[in-house]
């Protein structure tokens, strides 16, 4: 089965491939021009669900599985920010340093060292005849500091619980277990096993 990914996110997208190693899997922008989609969900899976949809109208083969994800940082201390707004928290053009440092500072200017703070993954997946979803989440806290090189987005601020080190520290093996996207993929997979 061809699982056609609603992301160019290159991070993303080599995370799902590796998690789906028995589906062949494609970003969308292999098959069509890039497009913007407007996220203006108010939560996680509504912002899912509007990429994936957005993508399987675009593509315009009723035979295609579209998956979407959209998943990001949620930081007591800030109420829950970024929350959906974490891929363009430091605004609309900023990248995932200028993400990772504003949070950084956002959570310094709360008085704070650290905060608990959780991952959130909402995982939509489109056909012909069926809209799914399923969430994965992994807690721990975040930091105000960056530590380590692996990873991408917030990984080197963020210590999963049970861990010392932060995702940007850690080895792709452990990570894997511990993501919340691939938690969020393994029910997604349980999905696409039933379509």
């Amino acid at each position: 089965m061809k699982l056609v990914l609603a992301t160019s996110n290159k991070g993303k997208v080599r995370e799902i491939k590796e998690l789906c190693k028995d589906y062949e899997v494609v970003p969308y922008t292999d098959l069509i021009e890039p497009f913007e989609i407007v996220e203006d969900g108010a939560t996680f899976k509504e912002n899912a669900l509007i990429k994936a949809r957005a993508v399987y109208k675009a593509l315009n083969d009723e035979d295609v599985v579209v998956i979407a994800d959209d998943s990001g940082i949620s930081v007591d201390v800030l109420d829950g920010a970024p929350g959906i707004y974490s891929a363009r928290y430091a605004g609309e053009n900023a990248n995932d340093k200028d993400n990772l440092y504003k949070l950084i500072d956002d959570i310094k200017a709360k008085g704070a060292e650290f905060s608990p703070a959780h991952y959130t993954a909402a995982i939509a997946i489109v056909t012909k005849d069926k809209e799914k979803t399923v969430h994965g989440w992994m807690y721990g806290t975040a930091l105000t500091q960056a530590r380590g090189e692996g990873g991408f987005g917030y990984d080197p601020m963020f210590i999963p619980q049970g861990f010392d080190k932060t995702l940007g520290e850690l080895n792709d093996e452990v990570k894997k277990e511990l993501s919340h996207r691939s938690k969020a993929l393994k029910l997604a997979r349980v999905v696409l096993q039933n379509l």
